[in-house]
């Protein structure tokens, strides 16, 4: 015979009964949310959030050191900022963070491959920004010495290591002689290298940046790809003085502080303040013969530097349509074609003219 619940238990266990089941209700209920929330903190997107980064003054220090430090020629006093811009790149974002991201208006999701393209490796595309960034000081030096006037020499880059001229010559000695003959040109001295036959001793009348001018004699090697002898360097013609330019800063990767870099250089090795002692901040990758390029992330540059205090924002011309549709009025946008045409903006706008803007 089955057991009976006694009458005095008998509400109780009617009590028990809608308790549970309103129990296993509500734990139905909050599943979906419970499951949701996990989502959120644990599932991965592909997606890059790009958002305003860091900024620095070209004509300040980074870490105790100078942005751009010259040696071997006298520094001009500056004021005002020359501010350089960059955008910050958030990866590994969960799914909460990137929906954080998305609603703050601020940040832009953008699909990962397009950032970190799944055929190259993080440490090759990381070499690849660096060589990038590396270019941008050459070319932001070049297209300085030229707006100086500084006339060009067949200058050495990139020794190759090992290779013959190793301890003979250094990137940014000046040749002005192969044998005695004088090379005014790349073409000049490519001409009287081909001349020449692996094994051929050579001489080589330079000029080194703080240094006294020097001659050196270099043993020329084989290479498989030429029948005459290698020399073991890089060659180009590019505006040279007798002084140093460093750029420092680390762990920024791209061409973009390129129009930052050379107006900081003529700044400090010319008479007066560029900008008017006003904070101007910009960007723009620029070539040798100080032509500036378009660059990315120019919304999150200007967000970045209004935020920094920035009164005039340097944009290169290709990128004045998508720098307008940023609302502030903080800024004068000021438009960027070349360096020249740039400085002469500057000039305009600190003596109260009307410079072309966007």
């Amino acid at each position: 015979m089955a057991p009976t619940v006694p009458p005095f238990l008998w509400g109780t266990a009617v009590t028990v009964v809608a308790v549970n089941r309103r129990m296993l209700t509500l734990a139905v209920a909050l599943m979906p949310i419970l499951v949701f929330g996990l989502l959120l903190g644990l599932v991965t997107v592909p997606f890059v959030a790009l958002g305003p980064g860091p900024t620095f003054d070209t004509l300040g220090e980074a870490d105790g050191k100078p942005v751009v430090a010259i040696e071997g020629t006298p520094v001009k006093p500056t004021s005002g900022h020359l501010n350089m811009t960059t955008v910050s790149q958030r990866d590994g974002l969960s799914l909460g963070q990137a929906l954080v991201l998305w609603g703050s208006g601020r940040d832009q999701l953008v699909p990962r491959d397009l950032v970190f393209p799944p055929q190259k490796s993080r440490e090759d595309i990381e070499k690849s920004q660096s060589a990038e960034f590396r270019r941008s000081e050459d070319n932001a030096e070049f297209a300085a010495l030229n707006f100086l006037k500084y006339p060009k020499a067949v200058t050495a880059q990139n020794i190759t290591d090992p290779g013959p001229s190793v301890g003979k010559l250094q990137d940014g000695d000046a040749i002005d002689k192969v044998d005695g003959t004088p090379v005014a040109d790349l073409e000049a001295f490519t001409a009287l290298l081909k001349a020449t036959k692996p094994g051929q001793e050579i001489v080589l009348d330079y000029r080194r940046k703080n240094s006294a001018p020097g001659t050196t004699r270099i043993t020329l090697g084989r290479n498989d790809d030429r029948d005459y002898g290698f020399l073991g360097i890089g060659v180009l013609d590019a505006p040279w003085a007798p002084f140093t330019i460093d750029f420092n800063l680390a762990n920024i990767g791209g061409p973009s502080a390129g129009l930052m870099f050379s107006l900081a250089v003529i700044d400090k090795l010319t008479t007066g303040d560029l900008n008017g002692g006003k904070f101007v901040a910009g960007t723009g990758s620029i070539n040798p013969d100080g032509v500036v390029s378009p660059i990315g992330g120019i919304t999150h540059k200007m967000r970045t530097a209004a935020g920094a205090g920035a009164t005039v924002f340097l944009v290169p011309a290709e990128n004045c349509d998508e720098a307008r549709t940023v609302a502030q009025d903080s800024m004068t946008l000021l438009k960027a074609e070349n360096l020249t045409q740039t400085i002469e903006g500057l000039k305009t706008l600190t003596t109260g003219g009307q410079p072309p803007t966007c």
